[in-house]
C-alpha cells in the first residue's frame, strides 16, 4: 500500500514540475534505457559517485583503440557516424543525433569510417566522491 502511493505520489510531482515549463520550451527525451545497446543492465555504483561530461573528437580514419569501461558511459553523437566494435561481435553504427548507451567490461573499440569528424559529448560515471575526472588536474 506504501509503495502504490509513493508511485502515485511520484507520477503527481513529475506531472506538475513538467508544467512549471513555459511552453515555448521544446523538451524532447533523447535516450531513456536501463539496458546498453548490447543488452547488459545499466546499475550505477553505491554510494557518493562522480559524473564527467566530455567533448571527444575522434578525427576520421581513426579509431578509440580497443579499450573497456569499468562503469557506465552514455554519449550523443553531435556530428558524424561512430561504428563500435565490441568483443562479443555485438557491433553497431551510431549516426548524427543518436546516444549510445556504452557497453561495461567488454573491449571495444570507436572507429571514424566517415568523411569528417565524429564529435560526442559523453556523459562518464565515477565512483567516490572527489575523484579525480579524466582530463582534471
Amino acid at each position: 500500500m506504501k509503495r502504490a502511493i509513493f508511485t502515485i505520489a511520484a507520477i503527481l510531482l513529475c506531472l506538475t514540475l513538467k508544467a512549471q515549463y513555459n511552453k515555448e520550451i521544446i523538451r524532447e527525451v533523447l535516450m531513456q534505457s536501463d539496458t546498453t545497446y548490447s543488452g547488459q543492465n545499466i546499475n550505477f555504483p553505491a554510494g557518493n559517485a562522480a559524473i564527467s561530461i566530455t567533448k571527444v573528437i575522434i578525427p576520421k580514419g581513426t579509431s578509440t583503440g580497443w579499450h573497456k569501461h569499468e562503469n557506465h558511459v552514455f554519449a550523443y553523437v553531435k556530428q558524424g557516424t561512430l561504428t563500435l566494435e565490441v568483443e562479443n561481435g555485438c557491433n553497431r553504427e551510431f549516426k548524427q543525433d543518436s546516444t549510445i548507451a556504452e557497453v561495461v567490461n567488454l573491449s571495444h573499440n570507436g572507429v571514424n569510417r566517415g568523411d569528417e569528424d565524429v564529435v560526442l559529448i559523453v556523459f562518464q560515471t565515477l565512483p567516490g566522491k572527489n575523484r579525480t575526472l579524466p582530463g582534471k588536474k
